[in-house]
């Protein structure tokens, strides 16, 4: 056997048990990894997984707290299919929606556009005003806006009663009801949505504003043709999931109007908790819940779609 031969001979075993030796540290760290996530698995199937499919099996059945379970189909897929009450919260909740995210977004985008072009002391300032709403129950700023609303004590009336406008009964007006449930909507999302926006403007390269400047840009062109094209999947996720939550809002019309007045502040979710407390049976509400989850999951898979398209600039 030549030098060569002998030389192969030596290294083939060698080769072998390298790999073997990288395939048990790569089974020891698999395992570790399912170690690892475990917990959370075991939490999640708890907890999300096993009441989403026991929901699932109690939308077909007639069932309440009183009696048994009993097998009826699709019947309460149909009952809540061909409510009109049912379609009603989910018009409004898009009315809702529209009342509440484009300003939402407006709004952010000018005070983040602010924080961005102001001293960085100021900025922290400006940074933790917007955000304390964020941090307010939503009870909490319910109340708040119900003082706000009084008809005959409200701060928002007295203020219009300086100018000789009369009292505004902004609770119970249905003209007026869900639009005083969607300024507070507002209030509470700006914090979030505002830093989300500051942090992507501060990722977007100084060059880009430079080279406007040297072209003569001014502010408006600078927004349109450089800002607004480098956060368009932060834009995009900021409407879907602002649309998601405001879909699902829920303690600001339970708590200022329960749903009035003449169900003009009864939104999605405020409509299947009423059925659910007041109904014998349980699967209608159930049935209500999962319709609208295929709502809010076709709009999760939008933000996917979205926040995982490419990017303008690497």
């Amino acid at each position: 056997m030549g030098e060569h031969g002998v030389t192969e001979a030596l290294t083939l075993p060698d080769e072998k048990t390298a790999r073997r030796a990288r395939a048990r540290a790569r089974y020891r760290d698999t395992k570790m990894a399912y170690l690892l996530i475990a917990p959370a698995l075991i939490l999640l199937g708890l907890f999300v997984a096993w009441p989403a499919v026991y929901a699932g099996f109690l939308s077909f059945q007639d069932w309440s707290f009183y009696k048994d379970p009993e097998f009826v189909g699709f019947r309460n897929f149909i009952n809540v299919l061909t409510d009109p009450l049912f379609w009603a919260a989910i018009g409004r909740g898009f009315q809702f929606v529209l009342m509440t995210v484009p300003i939402m977004l407006v709004l952010a985008f000018l005070f983040a556009s602010l924080v961005v072009s102001v001293s960085r002391r100021f900025a922290s300032f400006l940074k933790v005003s917007i955000y304390i709403p964020t941090i307010i129950s939503g009870v909490i700023t319910s109340i708040i806006f119900v003082l706000i609303y009084n008809y005959s004590g409200g701060l928002l009336n007295w203020a219009l009663g300086a100018f000789g406008i009369e009292p505004v009964a902004w609770l119970g007006d249905p003209a007026w009801a869900l639009i005083a449930i969607a300024v507070p909507a507002v209030w509470l999302g700006m914090g979030l949505t505002s830093l989300i926006m500051v942090a992507a403007m501060v990722d977007i390269p100084n060059e880009f504003y430079e080279a406007a400047a040297m072209e003569g840009a001014n502010w408006w062109q600078k927004t349109f043709f450089i800002t607004l094209p480098q956060m368009k999947n932060i834009l995009l996720y900021l409407l879907i999931t602002g649309f998601v939550a405001a879909i699902q809002q829920f303690e600001l019309p339970l708590v200022m109007t329960s749903g009035g007045p003449l169900d003009s502040t009864t939104l999605p979710n405020l409509f299947i908790f009423n059925h659910f407390r007041n109904d014998i049976n349980v699967g209608y509400s159930i049935a209500a819940a999962l319709l609208l989850f295929v709502v809010l999951g076709s709009v999760s898979a939008l933000v996917f779609r979205f926040v995982n398209s490419e990017r303008l600039v690497d």
